[in-house]
């Protein structure tokens, strides 16, 4: 049984303060009678989430942590004593501690940290470190250009914003790339303009050139068939009009044209786009 993650369960018998679910192998363990609906016969198999109550007994739960073991994430800290920080991640029974030796600062109460979340092995209780840097992956990166990848905000700096890439590298999102709001903790897709020397990734939240011009061509397509065949749009009108109509760029625009003429998807005049009429067929 995966302690600090999801398991499919089968109830296996019912007690008067809850129901045991059971694994493949035979393993039990409650989900108290909070938890328990109707629709959980014995028999029935369940996704839950399995963690250590306060007396490090595993427990099953149906509530949704912010994070599990092994995920990063923003989380908020509900408390401080003498033993560490407890922060809220999404369980209503249980919170979740960083002690002191994993604090990179002196964390408060009410504000929110980006911690990694892990499985302590000598005490085999779930805990967070807001030490990031000793659970990423120290191989080289093998991310290849334009690569999608899930990107995690984690600290504003002066060239932009420092992120983990994938859950597994540091990467760089600099401030010209960034297009909106942007916030710590925030998960966002992200898209590799290269892997430099010292193992950074660099990241912009910006499709690539080549991805956005293939979208857009078929947004042209798409517009075209929805207006009667034509436009009064082409590569000589002005930045304003295209960005009203297609909400991008003039050069964008130019580009994704002529990728749809060279294909003899739409004809060209001085001041109309047309649609072919192979396309209009």
């Amino acid at each position: 049984m995966d302690i600090g993650k999801y398991n499919d369960l089968r109830v296996n018998r019912e007690v008067d303060f809850g129901i045991y679910l059971i694994d493949d192998e035979g393993n039990e363990v409650l989900l108290p009678k909070r938890y328990v609906t109707e629709r959980m016969p014995i028999g029935t198999r369940l996704h839950v989430f399995v963690y250590n109550d306060s007396e490090n007994r595993p427990v099953a739960t149906t509530e949704t942590p912010t994070a599990v073991v092994g995920e990063t994430a923003l989380l908020r800290v509900k408390a401080v004593n003498a033993v560490g920080a407890f922060l809220d991640w999404g369980l209503i029974a249980k919170d979740l501690l960083v002690p002191f030796r994993e604090q990179r600062v002196d964390m408060k109460t009410g504000r929110s940290y980006v911690v990694h979340v892990y499985l302590d092995e000598s005490s085999g209780r779930i805990v967070a470190s807001a030490k990031l840097d000793k659970f990423l992956s120290h191989e080289r990166p093998n991310y290849y250009h334009r690569q999608r990848v899930d990107v995690l905000i984690v600290q504003r700096t002066e060239l932009g914003f420092k992120v983990i890439v994938n859950d597994s590298h540091w990467g760089m999102i600099y401030h010209n790339e960034i297009m909106g709001d942007v916030n710590i903790g925030d998960r966002l897709t992200g898209y590799v303009k290269q892997v430099r020397e010292d193992d950074k990734v660099d990241v912009t939240l910006a499709k690539i050139e080549k991805a956005r011009v293939d979208d857009l061509t078929s947004v042209i397509i798409d517009y075209l068939k929805a207006h009667g065949g034509s436009m009064a749009l082409t590569d000589k009108s002005s930045p304003e009009e295209i960005f009203k109509t297609f909400s991008c760029s003039k050069k964008d625009f130019k580009k994704a044209l002529g990728q749809l003429y060279k294909q003899h998807s739409v004809v060209l005049s001085t001041d109309a786009t047309y649609l072919s009429k192979a396309k209009n067929s």
